[in-house]
């Protein structure tokens, strides 16, 4: 008697806690990356953009707890390229993106931490790309009515391998890489 009651508060405590959450496919044609990667000592940068192959959001109680992101990397573009000039096939290589090898890149959300006197969010995942997997965090803007998310960050892309293989323009290169992610479930 004991076991059957047991399993009827179990069963009554999954389906309560099952009720609040939600899950969100990520919009893959709405959603994108634009990325800005700069030298290091001109007053001079190259653009594009990345986009999705796919993504989850998991919500509960209305705030985000989780989620996991696809990044096509044969995706990627360089406006400069497309206008004549700028490094496309060049970040598709092996001393950058290795597209051949890794045609994925993924984030995954570790943990949220929702403020709710600001209404903001601070997450934590796992990026991996070229197969590394690197810790990152981030500070979303969030808008529930649009079912939309912005993010900004910059990572140091020699944490994930991404270097020149040609030591002087390594240096002429900025560590860093702007990302201005947009995404629309």
């Amino acid at each position: 008697m004991q076991k059957l009651l047991f399993t009827f508060i179990m069963l009554i405590c999954i389906s309560v806690v099952g009720q609040n959450q939600k899950t969100y496919q990520l919009d893959s044609q709405e959603s994108f990356i634009k990325w800005i990667g700069k030298y290091s000592f001109l007053f001079s940068e190259h653009t594009g953009t990345v986009k999705f192959k796919g993504g989850i959001l998991y919500t509960a109680d209305g705030n985000i707890t989780g989620g996991s992101f696809t990044i096509d990397m044969t995706t990627i573009t360089n406006k400069e390229y497309e206008e004549g000039f700028g490094p496309v096939e060049h970040l598709r290589n092996e001393d950058f993106f290795d597209v051949n090898k890794y045609p994925e890149a993924k984030l995954v959300i570790t943990n949220v931490t929702f403020f709710s006197e600001e209404n903001r969010h601070k997450m934590l995942g796992d990026l991996t790309i070229k197969g590394i997997t690197k810790p990152v965090e981030f500070w979303p803007e969030v808008y529930p009515e649009q079912q939309k998310m912005y993010v900004q960050l910059k990572i140091d892309r020699t944490r994930w391998g991404i270097v020149h293989n040609n030591e002087v323009k390594e240096h002429a290169i900025s560590e860093a890489i702007e990302l201005y992610v947009t995404l629309q479930f």
